[in-house]
């Protein structure tokens, strides 16, 4: 019996567009009258999530930033928090600094940019939706790195955007040699640093455990290389067909993809089932 739907956002639940397909905003629907849960499951935080989700009675927790945070979605409580010490991250800013990069901060709900590199995002190989989102998500400081970091509370993430090759070799370099953090990436130009514990698979295990749910009754769709721990934790998992290879090869099956609204379709004939059932 299917108790929890853990979704990815982008290229998963959400189209090209950004946007709610209305075959998934049924599946929402279909969800709450069956009482399902569905759970964002995102390298956003809960403030990045769209109104859809946020409004809907089916949606009451979500795993954010790479599993580093999971939070009641109404009020936006934090039920779960690992994160990266301060000194960790300014040791890495240092040894980065110089490179075209962006390195962006994940901390109070808020994604903090250094005016001087968020000019980068124009450059980027992304789409121009993608890249107003990511500008909409971000708030500007000035002043020094050091500054912003003593400003802000945990840090839970660290994201970086990247044109060139050897930039992002450098990077992954780097946090290879830190035992305490792991790296994983959403886009074809960014890296997404968290501990090592912080992952969207234990955040999916940890909600479980907090919801006295078996992981087994869970299904979750994903598309990013962020999205395998997910798959492989769940009692199913499913891959978008948009998805990079890495997550096709330990999805337990593929669905249509993103602008094809995948998730609505796969769970269709489940939920049809269940109500048939009751």
């Amino acid at each position: 019996m299917v108790k929890l739907v853990f979704v990815d956002m982008d290229g998963t639940f959400l189209d090209s567009s950004k946007a709610v397909t209305p075959e998934n905003a049924a599946a929402l629907d279909a969800a709450a009258a069956l009482g399902v849960q569905f759970v964002p499951c995102t390298g956003r935080n809960v403030a990045g999530l769209p109104r859809e989700l946020l409004e809907h009675p089916c949606v009451r927790y979500a795993v954010c930033a790479n599993g580093a945070i999971v939070a009641e979605v109404a009020g936006g409580r934090t039920l779960r928090e690992v994160s990266i010490e301060k000194d960790l991250v300014l040791e890495l800013y240092r040894r980065v600094h110089d490179l075209p990069i962006t390195f962006d901060i994940f901390a109070d709900s808020t994604v903090y940019t250094e005016r001087a590199r968020f000019s980068l995002i124009d450059e980027l190989d992304l789409s121009d939706v993608t890249k107003d989102f990511v500008r909409s998500v971000r708030t500007v400081y000035d002043g020094s790195f050091e500054d912003q970091l003593a400003r802000v509370g945990n840090v839970c993430r660290l994201n970086v955007f990247y044109r060139r090759p050897e930039d992002r070799d450098a990077v992954c370099a780097l946090i290879d040699d830190v035992p305490t953090l792991r790296h994983t990436s959403s886009l074809p130009c960014n890296i997404e640093v968290t501990d090592s514990s912080a992952h969207k698979g234990a955040g999916l295990r940890w909600l479980c455990d907090h919801l006295g749910v078996s992981p087994a009754d869970c299904i979750a769709f994903g598309d990013g290389d962020n999205d395998r721990t997910m798959l492989e934790a769940a009692g199913d998992g499913v891959a978008m067909a948009n998805a990079c290879a890495a997550t096709l090869e330990v999805a337990d099956h593929v669905t249509a993809s993103c602008d094809e609204s995948g998730v609505g379709r796969y769970l269709a004939p489940i939920f049809s089932a269940i109500a048939s059932a009751r």
